[in-house]
């Protein structure tokens, strides 16, 4: 295992797992599957649950003899990687581009907040000569 596990080595359901214990904060295997989409089986998200621990993503504490996980990553951080991981594969690392893409897929249906937020990013970025 790599000292820092990544988000992109995650299948689907892992990330649907990972999803829900980042919504709760924390979550008993219970809690996972009572708020994943479909009928996961309990005893799968068990195993799951397991594996998500031994690649690094969580975490657990005893309580009253449940298991409680809790993600070892920031959620902060999770949303970088998983960025990171978008813009180098489907971008070829160009930032602009994606960031372009994302606009023109929204259509430009901004907030005037968060133009103002991008303008001012743009702006530093300028200063800072990026």
């Amino acid at each position: 295992m790599s000292d820092k596990p990544k988000i992109s080595e995650l299948t689907k359901r892992e990330r649907e797992i990972m999803e829900v214990i980042y919504d709760l904060g924390s979550a008993s295997a219970v809690q996972v599957v009572e708020n994943l989409p479909g009928k996961p089986v309990n005893a799968t998200i068990r195993t799951m649950l397991g594996v998500l621990e031994e690649k690094g993503f969580l975490s657990h504490e005893r309580d009253k003899g449940r298991y409680i996980y809790s993600p070892t990553i920031p959620l902060k951080q999770a949303r970088s990687n998983a960025l990171d991981h978008v813009v180098d594969t489907f971008f070829k690392g160009a930032e602009a581009s994606a960031v372009i893409s994302i606009l023109k897929k929204s259509e430009a249906n901004l907030s005037e907040s968060d133009a103002d937020m991008m303008l001012d990013l743009i702006k530093r970025s300028r200063k800072e000569g990026r």
